[in-house]
C-alpha cells in the first residue's frame, strides 16, 4: 500500500501538518479533505466568535461519510502544542478538557481530523451552568419537510416577540431548523429548560395535530418536535456554519425571517459548502447578534 501523503502548511504563521488532502469524505459528491479544509479556512472568520469560550465535541469520520464516525470530546493528546483546551461538562466523574477552537489554524486541523462536525454547549467553559444562550430544536417527523419546520418556527417566532423576545434562526444541515434566543445574561439550565418546554407545550396545545414535545417516535407521524431537552448543562448542538456527516456537505447555516417565510412555502433552504462562503460575503453572518444581544426570559413562577 502508498505511504500516507501529507505536507506542512502556514495557516497565519502556525505550522500545520496535513495529510491525504485527496482523500474523499464525501463519495456522493465527490468532497476531499482538501475541499472540507478550505472551506473551514473560507468561513473561520464567522464560525471562531461562536465557537469562542466553548468545549467542542468533535464528530469524526477518518473514512469519510457512510463508514462508521465517533465522538470525541476530549481534546486528543496529540494536539498541537499552541492548541489550548477549556472546560466541557464531560460526565459524572467531572469535567474535562475539550479542544479551544479560536483560531484559523484550529479549525483547519480539526478538518484534517476529518471531524466533519462540531457541536458546542450553550454555556461557555468559564462558566459551564449558566447558559449564555437558549435552543429550540424542530425535528420533522415521519410526513413533515423542512417546510413543516419553517411554519412551526413562524408561530414559535410569534410567541417569542409576544414576551420582546428576540430569535434567530438556522438550518440544522440536515432535515430541521433551529431557533436561537440569545440571552447573554444571567440564567441556569431550570430557568432555560422549563421555558423552551413551556414554549413547545404552549405551540402544542395550540396546534396538536402539527407539534408535539415528547420523544416517543410512535406519536411523531406528520408532526414537527419542539425538541427543548437540547437545554441541558451535557448536551450539544451543531454549531452555526458547521459541516455535516450527512450524503452531502452540507452546512449548518444560519438564515434570515424571510428566508423561513419561503421555507414555509417550499423554498430549498439546503446549502453546502461550495455555497456559505459567497452567501456569508454577501449578507454578513446573520447569527452575529446572538453573541452580543442582551435579553431576560420571563421569570419564573
Amino acid at each position: 500500500m502508498p505511504e500516507p501523503t501529507s505536507q506542512t502548511v502556514d495557516i497565519d504563521g502556525r505550522q500545520l501538518k496535513v495529510s491525504n488532502l485527496d482523500k474523499v469524505l464525501y463519495p456522493l459528491t465527490g468532497t476531499t479533505k482538501a475541499n472540507l479544509i478550505a472551506y473551514y479556512v473560507a468561513i473561520a472568520p464567522v464560525m471562531l466568535p461562536h465557537l469562542a469560550g466553548r468545549g467542542v465535541t468533535l464528530v469524526r469520520h477518518p473514512n469519510g461519510v457512510g463508514t462508521d464516525g465517533f465522538f470525541e470530546k476530549r481534546c486528543p493528546s496529540h494536539r498541537p502544542d499552541w492548541l489550548g483546551t477549556v472546560d466541557d461538562p464531560g460526565d459524572r466523574r467531572g469535567a474535562i478538557a475539550a479542544c479551544a477552537l479560536d483560531e484559523p489554524a484550529s479549525l483547519v486541523w480539526t478538518a484534517n481530523l476529518a471531524a466533519l462536525e462540531l457541536h458546542t454547549h450553550m454555556a461557555k467553559g468559564r462558566d459551564l451552568d449558566a447558559p449564555t444562550m437558549l435552543v429550540l430544536d424542530l425535528d420533522p417527523g415521519p410526513g413533515v419537510d423542512l417546510a413543516g419546520c419553517c411554519e412551526v418556527a413562524l408561530w414559535l417566532r410569534e410567541i417569542l416577540e409576544s414576551v420582546d423576545l428576540v430569535a434567530f434562526a438556522k438550518t440544522s444541515g440536515s432535515k430541521g431548523l433551529q431557533m436561537y434566543v440569545p440571552l447573554n445574561t444571567p440564567h441556569d439550565y431550570d430557568h432555560t429548560s422549563s421555558f423552551a418546554l413551556a414554549m413547545g407545550q404552549l405551540l402544542a396545545k395550540r396546534e396538536p395535530k402539527r407539534v408535539l414535545t415528547e420523544m416517543t417516535k410512535a406519536k411523531r407521524n406528520n408532526k414537527v418536535l419542539v425538541d427543548w431537552s437540547q437545554n441541558s448543562r451535557h448536551k450539544t448542538t451543531i454549531t452555526p456554519y458547521s459541516t455535516r456527516a450527512r450524503d452531502r456537505p452540507t452546512v449548518s447555516t444560519p438564515i434570515g425571517w424571510d428566508e423561513v417565510t419561503a421555507g414555509a412555502e417550499g423554498e430549498p433552504l439546503t446549502f453546502d459548502i461550495d455555497e456559505v462562503p459567497s452567501r456569508v460575503e454577501r449578507l454578513g453572518d446573520l447569527f452575529a447578534d446572538t453573541l452580543t444581544l442582551k435579553q431576560h426570559l420571563p421569570k419564573r413562577n
